[in-house]
């Protein structure tokens, strides 16, 4: 395992801090902790310098986890027994289709001139010959699909990691993956969905649908660590992590449907990659 990054004390770093404890003192907070009330805190909470806020992140984390079982673990079970997997294989290419637009800027912003020109080929051989994105013909001609966001383009150009955060709904994050959420949100082609009804329509689908990617893996997280938050937490640092000190080098191809910055597989069989929380998207 790669050794997770130092946040340091430098001004970067202290901004982050500053503004993760004012996102805590919000209105949201009372709510989550009322949800999450139950949630496990161990004694020594909050020591670890990657994970400053561990006693509120561990109430967000339960929190996330009632809302998945209740809610977003039975909804994908309906959707994947009702919906046949060609379709449903159809459903996820297409949105990792427009996703290759994110890919594009990304890439481009980072000044990886060839990533940027395997996702324009990508988006626009998918498009066609893939029938709006329904089938990933550019992988079988060797184009494979390099996953980038803004959080890892701050990365490429020196912004530090901040602490870790968990989000509501959104799960696992650095505090500068949680701060790229917000451009990836504009350049992600699904905002210009008209009517709103239509919008959310497309979202929940892509929510419903990439939930149900994970019923075989999520299932097995418990088993995989004694603490599944530690687990959930370490992994997702080392990945990013690794992703960055990777350097020009695009990472291997993840399975069908992996999650490039899921945690890594335990040691120990059984062990699968571990998707964020409930509403996590692939990254």
């Amino acid at each position: 395992m790669r050794t997770l990054p130092s946040f340091g004390a430098g001004p970067a770093a202290g901004g982050a801090t500053r503004i993760v404890r004012a996102l805590l003192r919000s209105a949201l907070l009372p709510a989550l902790l009322a949800a999450g009330g139950c949630a496990t805190v161990p004694a020594d909470a909050g020591r670890n310098p990657v994970d400053p806020f561990e006693r509120v992140n561990r109430q967000v984390y339960e929190f996330n986890e009632r809302f998945d079982r209740a809610v977003a673990k039975p909804v994908a079970q309906g959707y994947a027994k009702v919906v046949p997997k060609p379709v449903r294989n159809c459903v996820g290419n297409f949105f990792a289709n427009i996703g290759e637009v994110g890919n594009v800027i990304n890439a481009t912003l980072q000044l990886h001139a060839a990533d940027a020109a395997a996702g324009v080929g990508r988006f626009l051989i998918n498009s066609t010959a893939g029938l709006a994105g329904c089938f990933d013909v550019a992988r079988a001609m060797g184009l494979e699909r390099n996953r980038q966001d803004f959080g890892l383009t701050m990365g490429r150009w020196g912004v530090p990691p901040g602490p870790y955060v968990v989000l509501p709904f959104m799960g696992p994050r650095s505090l500068r993956d949680a701060i790229g959420e917000v451009p990836d949100y504009y350049t992600d082609p699904v905002i210009l969905v008209n009517p709103r009804i239509d919008y959310y329509l497309v979202y929940g689908t892509r929510f419903v649908d990439l939930r149900a990617q994970y019923l075989d893996a999520s299932s097995l997280v418990d088993a995989a660590a004694l603490d599944p938050y530690q687990f959930v937490r370490d992994g997702y640092l080392q990945r990013r992590s690794a992703r960055l000190q990777d350097g020009d080098a695009a990472p291997p191809p993840p399975p069908d449907n992996e999650d490039p910055d899921s945690p890594p597989a335990a040691p120990a069989a059984p062990a699968a990659p571990v998707p964020g929380q409930a509403g996590a998207a692939p990254r």
